[in-house]
C-alpha cells in the first residue's frame, strides 16, 4: 500500500484525515476549524486571538504568527496584548461587534490566552466579561496554562479556583485529540450558554505531540431543551448589573450543565454491571489512571469483571452530576427534616451522657458529627447542606442536613 504524501502544513490544511501536532498546534487550528464549521453552517463570522504568553503556552504566539497566511485567509485577527487583562478587554469587546446589528460579521469568536499569574491579575476583565455575555455566534474560549509544580514559573499556579470565583465553566482536556475537540464544544458552549468558557492547558497535553483526526462532524452538538430567559443568555446592549448576576446565578451556569449533560461531556467510559468501585478522572490525571490501569494489566474486561466503573470528566466547573451513579449501598439517603444545630447535635450525641467542651463549641460554629460510629470525622454545613458522610460500612446512614 502506497503511503500518504505529507506536506508540513497538513495539520492547517487537512480537513479530513488524521494529522500530527503538537499540542500548541491543535490550538492554533482550532479558530481554523471554527471558522470552517460556521461556514458549512451558512454564518459569516470573523476571529480574533489575544493574549500574553507564558509556560506552558510560551510558544503559542510564535506558532499563530507562523500560521498567519491560513489565519488570515479565514479573517482570523492575531493580536498579541500588552498584558493579559488588556487582551481579555479587547475580546470582551470584540463579542459586542454586532450587538447593535451594524456590525459585518454575525459573529467573532474570540480566543485568550495566559498563564496563572496572568489569570488572577486578569481577574475583573474575566469577571465583568463574563457577566456581560457572549454574542449568540461569537463566544469566547479562555485558554488557562497552568504550572503546578513551578517547572517554569515563579508561583505554583492551578486556575481552576479564580475561573470559579468568576463562575466561568472550565474543560479539562487528557490529550491533544481532547483540545480540538473539547475546543470546539467549548465555543458551541460559549455561544448557548453565554459564558466564557475555560481551557486548562497544562505542559503534559499541549507540549505532548500525537496523530489526532480532523473530522468536522466530531463537532455536532445537541442543543438541550432547556428554558431560557426573556432576552435569552447572550450579551445585550442595554442591560444592569443586577440582571446580569441574576441570568448568571439562575440560568447561564445551569445551562452549561444541560447542554454538557446533552452532549455527553462527562463520560463513563467503562461500566460495569454491578459495579462496586467507582473512578471519576479528568484531564492529564485521566492519562495517568488508564496507564497506571494498563500497567497493572487491568483492561475493560478485568475492569468489568471486578466491578470497577471509570468515568472521565470533561467539564470539571460547574460539575454536572446527573451522570454519575453509585451502587445502592452508597446513595444519600432520604434527607430528615431540617433540625437547628441544638437538635441535631443532641442527636448525634444522644449516647453521650456530656459532651466534651470542645465539641460543644464546634456544634455552636454549625459542624455537625454523623450519627454513624464508623465515621470520625466533622463537617462543617449551611443551612441547606447535605453531606455525604464517609461510613465504612454498607448498613451506616449515609447523609445529614442540618
Amino acid at each position: 500500500m502506497a503511503l500518504r504524501q505529507v506536506q508540513l502544513d497538513d495539520k492547517y490544511t487537512v480537513d479530513h484525515g488524521r494529522v500530527f501536532v503538537t499540542g500548541i498546534q491543535a490550538l492554533v487550528r482550532l479558530p481554523m476549524l471554527q471558522f470552517d464549521l460556521d461556514r458549512d453552517a451558512g454564518l459569516r463570522t470573523a476571529g480574533y486571538i489575544s493574549g500574553y504568553r507564558g509556560s506552558p503556552l510560551g510558544g503559542l504566539d510564535i506558532q499563530l504568527d507562523k500560521a498567519c497566511e491560513h489565519l488570515e485567509s479565514r479573517g482570523i485577527v492575531f493580536s498579541p496584548g500588552v498584558n493579559e487583562d488588556l487582551a481579555a478587554t479587547a475580546l470582551w469587546g470584540a463579542q459586542q461587534a454586532e450587538v447593535d446589528g451594524e456590525g459585518r460579521y454575525d459573529g467573532v469568536f474570540g480566543m485568550w490566552y495566559g498563564k496563572g499569574p496572568g489569570v488572577d491579575r486578569s481577574g475583573d476583565a474575566l469577571r465583568h466579561a463574563n457577566l456581560a455575555g457572549t454574542s449568540r455566534f461569537g463566544g469566547v474560549l479562555a485558554l488557562l496554562g497552568d504550572d503546578h509544580t513551578c517547572e517554569s514559573s515563579t508561583t505554583c499556579h492551578q486556575s481552576e479556583f479564580a475561573m470559579m470565583d468568576a463562575m466561568i465553566p472550565v474543560l479539562n482536556p487528557a490529550g491533544v485529540q481532547d483540545i480540538v475537540d473539547f475546543g470546539l464544544f467549548g465555543w458551541a458552549l460559549s455561544r448557548y450558554s453565554g459564558c466564557w468558557v475555560g481551557l486548562k492547558c497544562v505542559h503534559d497535553t499541549v507540549e505532548a505531540s500525537a496523530s489526532i483526526a480532523i473530522n468536522r462532524a466530531r463537532a455536532a452538538t445537541v442543543i438541550p431543551g432547556f428554558a431560557m430567559p426573556a432576552g435569552g443568555l447572550n450579551i445585550r446592549a442595554v442591560d444592569t448589573p443586577q440582571e446580569q448576576e441574576r441570568r448568571l446565578h439562575e440560568f447561564k451556569l445551569p445551562a452549561v450543565q444541560a447542554f454538557a449533560r446533552a452532549n455527553g461531556i462527562d463520560r463513563t467510559v467503562n461500566d460495569a454491571p454491578d459495579a462496586r468501585i467507582g473512578i471519576i478522572a479528568t484531564g492529564k490525571a485521566y492519562s495517568d489512571l488508564r496507564q497506571a490501569l494498563a500497567d497493572l494489566e487491568l483492561g475493560d474486561e478485568e475492569l468489568r469483571a471486578f466491578g470497577v466503573r471509570v468515568r472521565k470528566l470533561g467539564l470539571t466547573y460547574p460539575l454536572e452530576a446527573a451522570g454519575a451513579t453509585f451502587p445502592p449501598w452508597c446513595r444519600p439517603a432520604a434527607a430528615p427534616a431540617p433540625a437547628s444545630a441544638a437538635t441535631t447535635w443532641r442527636s448525634g450525641w444522644s449516647a453521650a451522657p456530656r459532651a466534651p467542651r470542645r465539641w460543644a463549641a464546634r456544634a455552636r460554629r454549625g459542624w455537625v458529627r454523623p450519627t454513624s460510629a464508623a465515621a470520625n470525622m466533622f463537617f462543617r454545613t449551611s443551612a441547606t447542606e447535605h453531606i455525604f458522610t464517609p461510613a465504612f460500612s454498607p448498613s451506616a446512614p449515609r447523609l445529614q442536613q442540618r
